[in-house]
């Protein structure tokens, strides 16, 4: 394997080489009319595209005509080596042409781009929510299928579940999961397009490896439906799917490149309130309010706040307040999200709101019922696991901001951090907006506009760039029986 060592930048002013506008035109569409581009109907501003297609208005006569599927990020060794973006400089590492594993997953994930790209514009066109997703659960498996997996569909009881293996020996088992649930009303916001297909390039990327040069290894792809809801990933794991799994990782969209994000713990409640109908004006006295209770329940949360920690946050709703003004309610329904930087202290947490919730009960006169859900824990990032690759996506010509400085941002909360409280894992944030390491803030996760950019090609770029890297970390656990060693007492160390 090679070296740690990453690539060094460059300040050279150099402009692209009529190589690398060709590679570009291909990647970003034919069209490039000042700051917009006509990609496959949509219109789009490749604020990004335009700094690597500066020299597009002298050669560009294609009057408006959109592109075919484009490849994807290649070349890494050549014409793109040295390419000027935004007054940044990407250095690309000779890794990928001299080390034969990596350039054997380089070459894998490339041969199979603009398949790729079909399947995410697919997913991205016809969203399915949360254990509906069963055509995404047909798309994947007969693709998975058609490269030679082994696969099992509706996995683990759930109908759009799934596990696809390769490999010729249990001696280490690399999981990948992929998720493809969208959201009501804006679809793919959370890029889970992107995260599907992320999840096939980086097995068929380690499937090459474990096949060509005859590893004693096997790669496990899970299809995890409902991330966005209960977590499909922790049914699959209260039923033994990740038993014997040495690692598992997963990637996920973004507007920033983050390896270690700080994903919250979460624990949700639904709070019931039973009290007695009455007259509003005639018997107002007769009756016991349940509306009361809530509303005083989610007061007293709001005062809670103030002696919160700036990490942890509780927010909730009140779904049922009662059917007309002029009857006392006697049943509310409300429902509640605690979330913290860890799982402890979700726990510690959870108490504390429960005995508001009990609280506004026994002043009120009401019962109360409260119905937890299944949590959803924080992310353990895997320090070597992170570490290894971070290296080769810094050989790919990405560099991050240090570990602080990612794990200063709070971020959401995903089912993923159970599997990385059982295994060793990592969650790793890819930039689906521009492929140079800089935060974009103009948009985030869960808006009509992430929805629109999960489409574009500028994300299928991005996706099989942290995909080889991903491979690369899973090639890494199977070939260096010490480097896996240091996987696995890191993990024992951090739960």
């Amino acid at each position: 394997m090679s070296s740690e060592k990453s690539p060094s930048s460059t300040s050279s002013q150099a402009a692209p080489s009529p190589g690398c506008l060709a590679i570009f035109k291909g990647l970003f569409g034919s069209t490039i009319n000042g700051n917009s581009s006509q990609y496959e109907g949509q219109t789009y501003t490749e604020k990004n595209a335009q700094a690597y297609l500066d020299m597009t208005s002298s050669n560009n006569n294609n009057n408006g005509s959109t592109s075919t599927l484009p490849p994807a990020y290649d070349s890494l060794q050549q014409e793109m080596s040295q390419l000027r973006v935004n007054g940044s400089d990407i250095k690309l590492s000779d890794l990928w042409e001299q080390d034969e594993f990596a350039k054997t997953v380089h070459q894998s994930i490339e041969a199979v781009s603009t398949e790729l790209r079909e399947i995410s514009l697919k997913l991205h066109d016809d969203p399915e929510l949360s254990y509906e997703e069963y055509r995404a659960h047909a798309l994947l498996t007969d693709y998975l299928e058609k490269k030679g997996f082994k696969v099992e569909r509706k996995a683990y009881g759930l109908d759009t579940a799934f596990v696809a293996q390769a490999g010729n020996s249990d001696k280490v088992t690399i999981g990948i999961c992929s998720e493809y649930d969208a959201l009501p009303g804006i679809g793919h916001a959370c890029g889970h397009n992107l995260i599907a297909i992320s999840g096939l390039a980086t097995a068929i990327g380690l499937k090459a490896v474990i096949e060509k040069f005859q590893l004693n290894a096997q790669v496990k792809l899970f299809g995890t439906p409902a991330e966005e809801t209960t977590g499909g990933k922790l049914v699959m794991l209260s039923k033994g799917a990740f038993e014997n799994v040495d690692v598992c990782m997963m990637l996920h969209g973004a507007n920033a490149d983050v390896v270690y994000p700080n994903f919250l713990a979460l624990n949700t409640v639904e709070v019931e309130y039973f009290g007695k109908a009455s007259h509003a004006s005639a018997s107002p006295w007769e009756g016991i309010n349940a509306l009361d209770a809530a509303v005083l329940a989610y007061s007293n949360i709001g005062l809670m706040r103030q002696q919160l920690h700036p990490t942890q946050r509780v927010h909730g709703i009140i779904k049922d307040g009662g059917k007309a003004a002029n009857i006392i309610p006697d049943y509310t329904k409300s429902v509640y999200t605690i979330r913290a930087p860890r799982y402890p202290q979700v726990e510690v947490l959870k108490k504390r709101v429960e005995a508001i919730f009990k609280g506004a009960a026994t002043s009120t006169g009401c019962t109360v019922s409260l119905k937890w859900g299944a949590p959803y824990k924080d992310i353990l990032t895997n320090d070597p696991l992170a570490r290894k690759f971070e290296h080769y996506m810094n050989a790919q010509g990405l560099h991050y901001a240090s570990k602080q400085e990612q794990m200063s941002k709070l971020s959401g909360s995903t089912d993923m951090g159970n599997l990385t409280y059982a295994l060793p894992g990592i969650h790793s944030m890819f930039n689906i907006l521009n492929l140079v390491g800089k935060d974009d803030n103009s948009m985030g996760l869960h808006t009509t506009a992430f929805a629109n950019a999960a489409s574009q090609s500028i994300g299928h770029v991005a996706t099989l760039r942290a995909a080889k890297g991903l491979a690369m970390a899973g090639v890494e656990c199977i070939v260096d029986d010490e480097f896996l060693k240091s996987v696995k007492r890191d993990f024992a160390e951090s739960i």
